[in-house]
């Protein structure tokens, strides 16, 4: 006797169909998963076992063998538990379950017969409705994440009685109504306010140009004089995800197993804060099945590394390819995935070991050597792909105690979100959204200069000893900083500016 009963796995953040196949037979009584599964799916009989016989219903006491097509795709997790109990409940007349054909199902099982919840939920529904499957049954806490989803019928179950007694029509089950995520957005948590920061007003200008046109900025400064509150101020100057975005962003959380169940979708531009004690494999994702790392939890959100020189050297350069490509190619043994980590990445840093090196009212107790030393753990490289390098000093006194009104993050967000609509329309058409994206074309198209622009380009090029990255960088920022002037062309005075953020690097290295 043989039933098929439909499910997905998951690789990344892509669903694949698998086809449950359970044949039962006559011989010593025994449970056998075959087609590359790994420990917890093998595990998965003995959960199936307890949870069908502590539903009320008889369990074969037969051969049974259950196959995960294709069997030549490695199988993880709990997820297909529910499919394999349906399947071997299918084989059973008297139970007479009609339409397993017609439902893909996706669930962990308790022993006690309960439908837990699942991880990577959203990306499998997204595959499945690519693929042209419409009815699927989940687990009940699962609701929320899946009402984001149009066009699909998904039947929220609390328990494998309900979805038993649901398939034989003996119980209603309604699907779940889709969700406005207009609402998600309206429910969303507010970051720190810039008005809250006082003085840093360079500061304050290169983190709007960042924001603006979704620039890489590193602070370099002593101790105390505001750098992580600056970037944890950062996120509210951001403009809003588009459902777009969010549903991308969802889908990395989802898999990780880091989405808030009572929100569903993640309505929040990510702000990521690893300690420097994090290893390369939580950074970057990876482990026994491959999972995101804190650079694919920031994607289309921001990634911030405090004390950046202090991070493992091997650890920082891992960052050069979503720096550059806006991915993270995570390779193993036994798998190879690409995740998406296309951030924003704010770092900070101390100018030498004791953090008072250039400063205007402190002492430096470094010896060239220390400074060196400390410095060189960032190399060129890394520090070419880092757009705005920006200096900031302690605050004094006076601007502490200061009553003057600091601007507002939502003052400073206006312009961010004017500069984004021009970048949006200049960018219409091309698989790009703002500045920093810019390919070498799109850079040589959009960000033409006059003669007096590229004489201050040139001499800035050869006596600083710039790269060629760094020349296009410098391009980027200075578009964005004519977008946020209101130019429809690049002036001397923004190439100016946009070079002065790159000369940190040149200062403290030669």
């Amino acid at each position: 006797m043989l039933s098929k009963v439909l499910s997905f796995g998951l690789k990344g953040i892509e669903g694949f169909k698998v086809e449950v196949e359970s044949d039962i037979s006559s011989g010593l009584p025994n449970f056998n998963v075959v087609g590359l599964a790994d420990t917890a799916v093998k595990e998965a009989k003995e959960r199936v076992r307890s949870a069908i016989k502590n539903s009320g219903f008889e369990y074969p006491v037969k051969r049974i063998t259950v196959n995960l097509a294709p069997a030549d795709v490695k199988k993880e997790g709990p997820i297909y538990d529910l499919a394999i109990a349906i399947g071997i409940l299918g084989v059973d007349k008297e139970l007479e379950l009609k339409n397993i054909d017609k439902y893909c199902f996706l669930g962990e099982l308790s022993l006690d017969g309960r439908i837990k919840r699942i991880k990577g939920l959203l990306p499998i529904l997204i595959s499945a409705r690519a693929l042209g499957y419409k009815k699927f049954i989940i687990p009940k806490e699962n609701e929320v994440e899946a009402s984001f989803i149009s066009g699909i019928e998904v039947y929220p179950i609390k328990s494998l009685y309900e979805c038993v007694e649901f398939l034989n029509g003996k119980c209603e089950v309604k699907p779940i109504q889709a969700c406005d995520f207009q609402e998600a957005l309206s429910s969303k948590v507010d970051a720190l306010d810039f008005c809250n920061v006082k003085g840093q007003a360079q500061a304050k200008r290169a983190l709007e140009i960042a924001a603006a046109g979704g620039h890489n900025v590193i602070m370099i400064g002593p101790p105390g004089s505001g750098k992580s509150m600056l970037a944890k101020c950062f996120p509210s100057i951001l403009p809003e995800m588009t459902f777009e975005e969010a549903l991308e962003v969802t889908k990395i959380h989802s898999v990780a197993g880091e989405l808030d169940l009572k929100q569903g979708i993640v309505a929040n531009r990510p702000f990521r804060s690893p300690h420097h004690t994090a290893s390369t494999v939580s950074l970057t994702g990876g482990g026994n099945n491959s999972k995101p790392g804190e650079i694919s939890l920031a994607h289309n959100g921001v990634l911030f590394l405090d004390e950046l020189p202090e991070y493992s050297r091997h650890t920082i350069e891992t960052l050069r390819q979503p720096l550059e490509d806006g991915v993270i190619t995570v390779a193993r043994a036994n798998s190879t995935v690409t995740y998406p980590a296309s951030f924003t990445m704010v770092a900070s840093m101390n100018p030498c070991p004791c953090g008072n090196f250039g400063s205007k009212d402190r002492e430096c107790k470094c010896s060239p050597h220390q400074i060196h030393s400390y410095l060189a753990k960032l190399s060129g490289p890394i520090m070419d792909r880092i757009d705005i390098h920006v200096e900031v000093d302690s605050v004094s006194y006076d601007d502490l105690k200061s009553t003057k009104a600091e601007e507002t993050s939502a003052d400073i967000k206006a312009r961010v979100d004017r500069a984004r609509d021009i970048q949006l329309k200049r960018f219409r058409g091309e698989k790009n959204y703002c500045n920093a994206k810019m390919s070498v074309p799109q850079v040589k198209k959009y960000c033409k200069l006059d003669d007096m622009s590229e004489g201050i380009l040139r001499s800035a090029f050869e006596k600083l000893n710039l790269s060629a990255r760094a020349h296009d960088r410098i391009l980027k920022v200075a578009r964005t900083i004519a977008d946020l002037e209101g130019f429809d062309d690049i002036q001397a005075i923004h190439i100016a500016e946009a070079i002065g953020y790159r000369s940190l690097d040149r200062k403290y290295w030669t």
